[in-house]
């Protein structure tokens, strides 16, 4: 009956398409603003991704400074222009980046494959504001201690990428086996063997596993670059990842386990047969039709007067 039908509310939505165009965004900069938790993101129950809650744009268009005050807190600049606003060369915009004291946001593959990594243009000039950044910007040599590590090879750009994507995966995440998916992003497949050894159980939390944000055709160099950045490599990182996921699985069989195929149907129980019981009688073999005929003929021929 009409009055006993339930409607579910309605949320006016928009793509993250038309949302980029409506808040004067392009793509890569609203996806960093959602990453960056700027922007609001829901569901899409049709299974296409996420949308944008019309609320959420009327709230950004009318924040003060809209859009100026939006662009600027998305904007990610590159190892030259970072170096620009830190008035720093770029050999020791570099160097800090190695050293994990300035953290990318992002990262792409250029046309030559090399990767180039992104900044925020709102936290580099925090850090060259910051009194304890001086020695590090305005000595004449980087201190020996930071010297040594570059000199035994140490880039934490990747790691720290690493880091603040996994931050955003989970945050995104509404579950224990999306949570785990997340945190297994990052590690290899030998890895995950050996935390998940049951097939089904690491089939299901594949499913959950995204891949690198960015990446080529599969089995190509640029896929496979993708695919070093996003895999953790370092021995510390690597423990903590598995004790993490090892955490997150227990909590994801407990509220959910995953789906295993269907036993197959038992055969029928075969009863026993009594001991006095006799054996059928086979049934006598039909004889050819060919020496059938015969015998007939000649008892007709026996019998005729």
């Amino acid at each position: 009956m009409p009055g006993d039908t339930i409607t579910k509310p309605h949320h006016p939505s928009c793509t993250p398409s038309r949302a980029a165009r409506e808040l004067g965004l392009k793509r890569r900069e609203l996806e960093l603003a959602v990453h960056l938790g700027l922007i609001r993101t829901v569901p899409d129950e049709g299974g296409g991704g996420l949308l944008v809650p019309r609320s959420e744009i009327d709230r950004l268009r009318s924040g003060a400074g809209f859009p100026d005050s939006l662009l600027e807190r998305v904007k990610a600049v590159g190892t030259t222009e970072g170096a620009d606003l830190m008035d720093v060369p770029v050999g020791r915009f570099t160097r800090l980046a190695r050293l994990g004291l300035i953290v990318p946001v992002n990262w792409y593959l250029n046309r030559y494959r090399a990767v180039v990594w992104l900044y925020l243009a709102e936290e580099l000039k925090q850090f060259a504001t910051d009194e304890q950044s001086a020695p590090l910007l305005n000595a004449r040599r980087t201190p020996e201690g930071l010297r040594g590590m570059l000199d035994a090879g140490v880039d934490l750009r990747p790691r720290n990428w690493r880091g603040r994507h996994r931050g955003f995966l989970l945050r995104q995440a509404d579950d224990p086996w999306e949570r785990a998916g997340a945190l297994a992003a990052f590690l290899d497949s030998v890895q995950i063997a050996e935390i998940v050894p049951d097939p089904y159980e690491r089939s299901h939390l594949n499913r959950f596993r995204p891949g690198p944000p960015a990446s080529g055709a599969p089995g190509s160099p640029a896929a496979h670059i993708a695919e070093r950045i996003m895999t953790a490599d370092d021995p510390d990182e690597i423990g903590l990842l598995r004790a993490d996921l090892t955490a997150v699985l227990e909590e994801a069989r407990e509220r959910r386990p995953a789906p295993r195929p269907r036993a197959s149907r038992a055969p029928a129980p075969q009863h026993p047969v009594p001991a006095d019981t006799p054996s059928p009688t086979p049934e006598e073999p039909e004889p050819p039709r060919g020496l059938l005929s015969r015998l007939r003929r000649r008892t007709r021929r026996a019998t005729a007067p």
